[in-house]
């Protein structure tokens, strides 16, 4: 499915002033958010995030999660850089949407982990499709990229649309006692690099 950019504004941010861009799925029932610094089709591989929509975590500041510290990380990177992309989808809950992440924390305080609540609500551990971000990296005329993030998944689906990954960057974050099982559980069910053994994520 593809989208098309219908608004364009700066956004001041803590992190420095970003272009903001909002794109629009064809069938209306999608929106992206696209927050750029500099020129990135200027550069040979920009920075990238493609950031997973999190209400909890990036609004509330969840401490179940490492969402929101990612997303703070990875702003501040891309403003240090002074150029790059960060891309904010309406994927929450790995997919599964709000409602249904809010029933898998039920789930998770019942003893279950975070890739078990999915299954048993009838989810995939990921449901998570990268197609719409990777149109809009190419709408931007970016091509090949520095990719910010912990998830070598992420890496093949970008991939398979066309986009060259010259280089994976890792979100470093301490972890904390709320979220230290969930970290844990990305690491050894879904394959995120993660180092727990610090105390930090990576």
């Amino acid at each position: 499915m593809n989208a098309t950019k219908v608004a364009a504004t700066s956004l001041p941010t803590p992190f420095g002033t970003f272009q903001l861009f909002g794109f629009e799925s064809q069938d209306k029932s999608d929106n992206v958010l696209a927050l750029i610094m500099g020129k990135p089709e200027a550069t040979d591989a920009p920075l990238v995030r493609i950031h997973s929509q999190c209400l909890t975590g990036d609004v509330f500041g969840s401490e179940r999660c490492d969402c929101g510290p990612q997303m703070h990380a990875a702003m501040t990177a891309i403003a240090k850089a002074k150029r790059g992309v960060f891309l904010y989808m309406r994927q929450e809950g790995r997919g599964i949407g709000l409602a249904n992440k809010l029933k898998a924390y039920v789930l998770q305080d019942q003893g279950y982990d975070t890739v078990q609540a999915n299954l048993k609500l009838g989810f995939p551990a990921d449901l998570r499709d990268y197609g719409i971000g990777a149109q809009i990296l190419h709408d931007l005329g970016v091509r090949k990229i520095e990719l910010m993030t912990n998830n070598p998944r992420k890496i093949v689906g970008l991939e398979a649309f066309g986009l060259e990954i010259v280089k994976r960057r890792s979100i470093e974050l301490k972890s904390n006692p709320n979220n230290r099982r969930y970290l844990t559980t990305k690491r050894d069910k879904l394959g995120h690099l993660l180092d727990l053994g610090s105390g930090e994520a990576r």
